[in-house]
């Protein structure tokens, strides 16, 4: 997808959350403890650590705006399966919607997004079941399976 859009002359920008949260544990000195320790850590504790340094509204978002740069036109944002459970997708959203308006994110997803008739949003990671409804009005994720994408 990259590839084809640069083709088209847009300016786009990938960035992996999981790399984004690898790089903010590095910038904040946790990522050798994390590493070193990480086996005698209750789930809890790691879960904690890794949800606090890589919170949505103050770390990680402006940490990803920071990384797509003000030129881009639209950004593709990969590893939303690799920060599952401590990030969760909808999360990431709805965080990001009040940056984003400058131009449109694409977001890989390993799972199902879909809506119901009264305009709730769900995400199902890896086909689960939809445990967590989404109901935010400004959401505005759209599946791409909905457009007529045609290669040239």
């Amino acid at each position: 997808m990259e590839q084809h859009l640069r083709k088209q002359g847009l300016r786009v920008k990938q960035v992996d959350l999981f790399e984004l949260v690898l790089q903010l544990l590095e910038a904040k000195g946790y990522l050798d403890v994390v590493l070193q320790e990480e086996a005698s850590w209750s789930k809890s504790d790691l879960f904690d650590t890794l949800q606090n340094v890589a919170e949505p509204t103050s770390a990680l978002v402006p940490k990803l705006m920071a990384d797509l740069g003000d030129d881009t036109q639209v950004s593709l944002i990969t590893g939303s399966g690799r920060v599952y459970p401590f990030l969760r997708t909808h999360t990431i959203l709805e965080a990001l919607q009040p940056a984003m308006v400058r131009h449109p994110v694409v977001i890989f997803f390993p799972g199902e997004y879909s809506q119901d008739a009264d305009g709730g949003s769900y995400l199902r990671l890896f086909g689960t079941s939809a445990t967590t409804k989404i109901e935010n009005p400004h959401y505005r994720a759209t599946n791409l399976d909905y457009f007529d994408i045609k290669s040239s």
